[in-house]
C-alpha cells in the first residue's frame, strides 16, 4: 500500500494496481513498466518534477516515450522557465523516491500539468508510488485526482 493507492482509494475511483519484479539494472524505468506489463509505452505515463523560475516546484506526467518539453512545461504551468528539480528537492516534496514518483499522493500537493496525449486513451498507466509498482486509471480520474491541468508538453 502506498500514498498514491491510498488517494485512488479514498476518493473512491476505479483503478487496478500492477505489480512487476523491478530490475535495479533497468536503464527507464517507465520503459521496463512498459515491456513488464506488455502495455504500450505511450499509455505509460512518468511523472517528472521541474523547478519553475527556480523557486515553485511543477510535476510534468507525460507518456515514457516522450521528452519532456521545459518550454512548454513552463508555459503551461504561467512560469518563464523550467529546469529539472534536484533529486533530494523531488524526494522531500512528493515522499516518493526517484524512479517511484507518483502524481498521486504526493505529500505536498505540487501544480500537475498531465500531456494531453493521455486523453487519447480510456486508461493509463502511472507509477504508484514505488519502482515495479503501477497504477491504471482513467485520465479523467488522473486529471481529477491531482487538481491537474491537461496541456501539450511533450517534444
Amino acid at each position: 500500500m502506498t500514498p498514491g493507492i491510498n488517494a485512488a482509494r479514498k476518493a473512491k475511483i476505479t483503478h487496478k494496481v500492477h505489480e512487476y519484479v523491478h530490475d535495479p539494472a533497468a536503464e527507464s524505468y517507465g520503459l521496463e513498466a512498459a515491456e513488464k506489463l506488455g502495455v504500450p509505452v505511450d499509455r505509460v505515463f512518468k511523472t517528472l518534477v521541474v523547478s519553475l523560475d527556480n523557486k515553485e516546484l511543477a510535476v510534468g506526467v507525460i507518456p515514457v516515450s516522450s521528452m519532456l518539453s521545459m518550454k512548454l512545461v513552463a508555459k503551461a504551468a504561467g512560469a518563464k522557465k523550467a529546469t529539472m528539480a534536484d533529486p533530494p528537492a523531488v524526494e522531500r516534496s512528493t515522499g516518493y523516491v526517484l524512479g517511484g514518483v507518483s502524481p498521486l499522493g504526493q505529500k505536498k500537493r505540487l501544480k500537475t500539468i498531465i500531456d494531453a496525449s493521455a486523453m487519447h486513451f480510456s486508461t493509463v498507466y502511472v507509477s504508484a508510488g514505488r519502482r515495479g509498482l503501477e497504477i491504471e486509471l482513467s485520465p479523467k480520474d488522473l486529471v481529477k485526482l491531482v487538481n491537474g491541468a491537461l496541456a501539450v508538453i511533450c517534444r
